[in-house]
């Protein structure tokens, strides 16, 4: 794959589910493509989550979030893309934690964004698609 992809923290969560896997399996097929981006934002969201649904222990997860780091690019969020996503947010609709994914994804120069909580196949500022995988 050649495109720069983005991860929101649904997929990442679906990594590591034992109830639906079929989902895991597409999952965890993305989180192990090249040019593969998340944001500090996923980074959070998917640790509370594996926390507080998946019971993983804290120290366990001070090792996935290293595994994070080596094989994702990470965004960091800075107060611009904060003043982008209000922007993203005003002319798309979208919730502000989304237009920060979408923000983040923007910045990382990627071109399709996998996520199952927005819209299937919207294209952004003509720039990221925004694509559900388990469609």
């Amino acid at each position: 794959m050649s495109d720069k992809i983005f991860l929101d923290s649904n997929i990442l969560v679906y990594c590591y589910t034992n109830t639906d896997l079929k989902k895991r399996t597409i999952a965890r097929g993305l989180a192990t493509q090249k040019n593969t981006s998340i944001s500090t934002q996923v980074l959070n969201e998917t640790t509370n989550v594996l926390h507080k649904k998946y019971d993983i222990k804290w120290n366990v997860l001070e090792g996935l979030i290293t595994d994070f780091e080596n094989n994702f690019f990470i965004q960091v969020l800075t107060p611009n893309d904060i003043r982008k996503a209000c922007k993203i947010a005003d002319r798309y609709g979208f919730s502000f934690y989304d237009s920060m994914i979408i923000t983040s994804a923007i910045e990382c120069n990627c071109s399709i964004l996998y996520s199952e909580d927005l819209q299937h196949a919207q294209l952004i500022e003509n720039i990221l698609k925004i694509l559900n995988p388990f469609t």
